[in-house]
C-alpha cells in the first residue's frame, strides 16, 4: 500500500453515542477543513495502521448484498462522491443504531473518503471508518515572553484510534474489499463494530486458510492432546515446534504429510481428526487437505505458538528449541521436576 500516492479528498466528523444510554448522536453540517500538514499527518495515521494488515474481509448478507446497509451507502458514495455530506449521516445513524449494548462508549466517528490508493496494480477509490472511545490527557507547552506556559489537554493519538476499517472500492460484486482493526475486541461489547455495524465475513484465501489450521492445531496441542491422551508439557512444547516449523519450512500444505511429520502415532493422528471435524463445525471453516500456505498468516500466528511450560505459581519455563534437553521426573520424595541441560548461561 504505497500511502504517499493517496490523498484524503474528504473528511467528516460525527459523534456518535450509546443509543440505549441516550447518547448523544451529532452530526456535523460540513466536512472538516484541515491545513495541508496536518491532513497529512492523519492521512498517514489512519492509513497506516493497514499497512501490515494481510486479513481481509469482505460484506456479507445471508440473502443478498442489496439488504446490507452498509454496503449500499458505500456502493452509493463509490458511485457519486458529491453524495458524502448525506451519505457520511447515513453511516453514522447505521453505527448509532448498533451502538446499544450497555458497556459501548460514545465517541468521534471519523469517515474518510480517499483516491489515488494502489491496490494490486490499480488505482483504487476507499473509504475510511474510524473511531475514537479512549482519551488521554497531554501536556501543552507553549513559550511566550513571560516564559513557558504549561496547560493540560484532552485529546487522542492519531496513531491510536481505537476502532477503523478501510473500504477498497473494488471487488463490488463480492462485497468490497475490507480491512479492519479493533483494539477493544475483546467481550461481547466489542462485537457490535465487526458484526454487526460491519457485517463482514473473512475472505476464504491462503491466508484465512493457514490462520484458522494454525489455530486449529495450537488449541488441539493444548486441549484434547493433554486431556484425553494425557500428553505431557514437555511433548506439547515438541509439537508445537514442529507444527510452526512444518508451516514455516513449506511453501504448500498437505493434510497427510503435516499430520505424520507432526504427531506421527496413529492415536494422536486420530485424535486431531476427531478434533478438525468439531473444530470445522463450530466455526464453519472449510478444513482444505492441501493449500498453499501464506507466509504473513505464521508469521502472525507464530507469536501465539509461544512454548511456555507453566509450574504452579512459582515458575515458566520459556524453551525456544532443543526440546530433547528438557527431561521430566519425579524424584523419591514425589515431587516433580524438569531437568534442563545447557552450555552457556547468558
Amino acid at each position: 500500500m504505497n500511502l504517499p500516492n493517496t490523498i484524503l479528498e474528504k473528511l467528516i466528523i460525527h459523534y456518535v453515542g450509546n443509543k440505549n444510554n441516550n447518547d448523544p448522536f451529532l452530526l456535523s453540517p460540513k466536512p472538516a477543513e484541515l491545513s495541508d500538514e496536518n491532513l497529512y499527518i492523519i492521512q498517514d495515521s489512519f492509513l497506516g495502521r493497514f499497512k501490515n494488515n494481510h486479513e481481509h474481509y469482505s460484506f456479507k448478507h445471508d440473502s443478498s448484498l442489496q439488504y446490507h446497509e452498509l454496503y449500499q451507502y458505500c456502493k452509493q458514495l463509490f458511485d457519486d462522491a458529491e453524495t458524502f455530506e448525506d451519505v457520511s449521516g447515513n453511516i453514522a445513524k447505521h453505527l448509532y443504531n448498533h451502538s446499544t449494548h450497555p458497556k459501548v462508549k460514545g465517541g468521534e466517528f471519523y469517515i474518510a473518503y480517499f483516491n489515488g490508493l494502489p491496490v494490486e496494480s490499480r488505482v483504487c477509490k476507499a473509504i475510511g471508518l474510524f473511531k475514537t472511545e479512549n482519551k488521554a490527557f497531554f501536556l501543552d507547552v507553549e513559550q511566550d515572553g513571560q516564559g513557558i506556559q504549561l496547560n493540560m489537554k484532552e485529546g487522542v493519538e492519531v496513531t491510536k484510534v481505537d476502532k477503523g476499517c478501510l473500504i477498497i472500492g473494488h471487488k463490488e460484486d463480492e462485497g468490497y474489499d475490507v480491512l479492519l482493526f479493533d483494539n477493544q475486541n475483546r467481550g461481547e461489547e466489542a462485537q457490535y463494530w465487526k458484526e454487526k455495524f460491519l457485517a463482514v465475513a473473512p475472505q476464504k484465501n491462503e491466508f484465512h486458510t493457514t490462520h484458522h489450521f494454525l489455530t486449529l492445531t495450537k488449541q488441539f496441542i493444548t486441549g484434547p492432546l493433554e486431556e484425553e491422551l494425557k500428553v505431557p508439557k514437555n511433548e506439547q512444547v515438541e509439537l508445537l515446534h514442529k507444527s510452526i516449523d512444518y508451516f514455516k519450512s513449506h511453501d504448500s500444505f498437505d493434510i497427510d504429510e503435516f499430520q505424520t511429520e507432526v504427531f506421527a502415532q496413529d492415536d494422536r493422528i486420530e485424535a486431531f481428526r476427531n478434533f478438525g471435524s468439531r473444530y470445522i463445525e463450530s466455526n464453519e471453516f472449510e478444513l482444505a487437505a492441501q493449500f498453499d500456505i501464506s507466509p504473513e498468516a505464521v508469521k502472525k500466528q507464530s507469536r501465539i505458538f509461544k512454548s511456555v511450560i507453566k509450574l504452579d505459581r512459582n515458575f515458566h519455563i520459556y524453551v525456544h528449541g532443543r526440546t530433547d534437553l528438557i527431561e521430566k521426573g519425579v524424584d523419591m520424595d514425589g515431587r516433580k521436576y524438569y531437568k534442563i541441560y545447557y552450555q552457556d548461561e547468558v
